[in-house]
């Protein structure tokens, strides 16, 4: 059996406002645990402001810690998720990803497999479109996007979210955070896949 101090970790990486996108994360974080030796790094990245006195606590006081460039460089692969602003990822994530330049330049993540995921409040509110923009810096560091293969009978039956490009979540007028059985069930699908990638490519 492989000792936990050899388990190989895949980077989950996201940005949450109300919490739809945090939960996404957990069960994306759970099928990449589903893979034998592939462990989940969940991070998220703090709000910014227009304000230049604002600031953030150094630790979240809720949720996963902050992410350190350092887990970027020690994983093995990559789950990116972000709330959707007018069909783009949320400001704080995209400012986090302005600043891996150094990462880039010393190719850390190229080579490695990564995924997206995202929620709306509508089924139309720009879902794809998100994943596609999040995809653009990934490829631009060398890594290697996956999607959610139509193999994964939710994805043809959902009425919800779920994407080829991707696992999303519609959180509705109300603001449901909790992901339905196939939103669910395809973001576990799309860690599992991630975290068997790694586990080969790593190899």
């Amino acid at each position: 059996m492989q000792k936990a101090s050899e388990a190989r970790e895949v980077l989950v990486l996201y940005y949450s406002h109300h919490g739809s996108v945090r939960e996404l994360a957990r069960h994306i974080a759970h099928g990449i645990e589903q893979t034998p030796g592939m462990v989940a790094r969940l991070r998220t990245v703090p709000k910014i402001s227009a304000v230049c006195e604002a600031t953030e606590d150094a630790i979240p006081n809720e949720g996963a810690p902050y992410v350190e460039t350092r887990d970027l460089e020690e994983c093995v692969g990559l789950a990116l998720g972000s709330p959707t602003r007018f069909g783009n990822m949320a400001a704080p994530l995209k400012y986090f990803l302005d600043s891996t330049s150094g990462l880039w330049v010393n190719g850390a993540l190229t080579g490695k497999p990564a995924a997206v995921f995202t929620s709306t409040t509508t089924m139309h509110g720009g879902q794809e479109s998100t994943l596609l923009s999040m995809m653009l810096p990934l490829l631009h560091h060398g890594m290697m996007v996956l999607g959610i293969p139509y193999t994964e009978p939710a994805l043809s039956t959902t009425r919800e979210g779920g994407t080829p490009y991707g696992a999303s979540h519609v959180s509705g007028s109300t603001g449901v955070t909790t992901a339905s059985e196939h939103e669910r069930s395809l973001a576990i699908a799309l860690g599992r896949r991630l975290a068997e990638a790694a586990k080969r490519l790593a190899s």
